[in-house]
């Protein structure tokens, strides 16, 4: 049987992980940890979740739901996952995109890289011009 870590994730990569999320803003999820809370102690937390992610032992915590209004005067669900959550969807994120981003259709424009909403308007008016 092999020894060691169950997958090859380096520390590095969560740590790169955490600077993305940690750019990309937001607030903390069910557990109430927030940017400055969990900075206080990011290495700690930090080297726990790389061992459980390598280690195969990771699981998410609950999403904490917040209820937002919606243009239409009712209001939908918003999930927001915890930091350490974030970062451990960043990790697989990194992982995954490089192989799996040229499998799609250039037209394909939901929860891709540089790709949105308006840009997608753009190019249906621009086909229907031709």
């Amino acid at each position: 049987m092999k020894e060691g870590k169950s997958f090859q994730i380096s520390q590095n990569e969560v740590l790169n992980a955490y600077k993305a999320v940690k750019a990309n803003k937001g607030v903390g999820g069910v557990d109430g940890v927030d940017f400055e809370e969990f900075d206080r102690n990011w290495k700690n937390r930090l080297y726990v979740l790389w061992n459980r992610l390598s280690s195969g032992t990771y699981f998410p915590k609950p999403v904490k739901g917040v209820e937002i209004p919606k243009k239409n005067g009712k209001k939908r669900l918003l999930g927001i996952p915890t930091i350490e959550d974030r970062v451990a969807q960043m990790v697989l994120r990194n992982r995954l995109e490089p192989y799996i981003e040229p499998i799609f259709y250039e037209d394909s424009y939901g929860y891709r890289p540089h790709k949105s909403l308006r840009k997608e308007s753009k190019v249906v008016q621009t086909k229907k011009q031709l």
